[in-house]
Order: C-alpha cells, then sequence, then structure tokens
C-alpha cells in the first residue's frame, strides 16, 4: 500500500466524488463546501500530479472553451488502483478506530 497525506487522501475523495466532472475548480469548490478546506490552486494541482505519477489517478483534456478563454479543462478519474488505495486506507482508519475503548461508531465486529 502506498502512503498518502491526509489532502492527498482528501482529495482521492473528491475526484471520485466528482467522477466524469472531476477538475481543478470543481474539486476546489467540493473541497471546500464538504470539508471547509480552503487549498490554493497550485497546492491542489501538486496534489494531482503526485496522485497521477503514483499511479492512482489518469488525467484527460477536455476541449477549449470560450468563457476560459480559449484553456482546456484538465479532468482526472481515479484509477483501479486509486480505488484500492482509498479502499485500504478506509479499513484502516476503521480498524484503528474499532480498538478505541468507549468509542462507538457504530461498527460491527
Amino acid at each position: 500500500m502506498i502512503k498518502l497525506g491526509a489532502f492527498e487522501e482528501l482529495v482521492l475523495l473528491a475526484v471520485g466524488s466528482l467522477g466524469e466532472q472531476a477538475y481543478g475548480v470543481a474539486i476546489k469548490d467540493l473541497l471546500h463546501e464538504k470539508g471547509g478546506k480552503k487549498p490554493s490552486i497550485g497546492a491542489l494541482h501538486s496534489a494531482l500530479y503526485r496522485l497521477e505519477d503514483k499511479g492512482c489517478l489518469k488525467s484527460w483534456e477536455g476541449g477549449a472553451t470560450a468563457e476560459r478563454g480559449g484553456r482546456r479543462k484538465k479532468y482526472y478519474l481515479l484509477t483501479p488502483y486509486g480505488e484500492k488505495v482509498l479502499r485500504e486506507a478506509h479499513e484502516l482508519r476503521m480498524e484503528l478506530a474499532r480498538n478505541i475503548p468507549g468509542l462507538n461508531l457504530g461498527f460491527y465486529g
């Protein structure tokens, strides 16, 4: 299992939540809306590039639009490996949480 930083994990979760509509500004807006995070677009892009290098994401460029001054949006999608990494991170968190005495988060087992 690769090591993910907390921010990288949130970025992967946001990309997965947005599906084929995951691009920089949409990811940033979702992180702000759901988690109160306000990452700079530079920090977000750095995380996206790292995650792509690790094999967790793949990207493609959309068509140029007039509203973006002819620039293209770069979209991201979770790879099967990225989904596996998220599952493993979730399982680890749940396993550790189950071992906290008196903490009842509705777990079974």
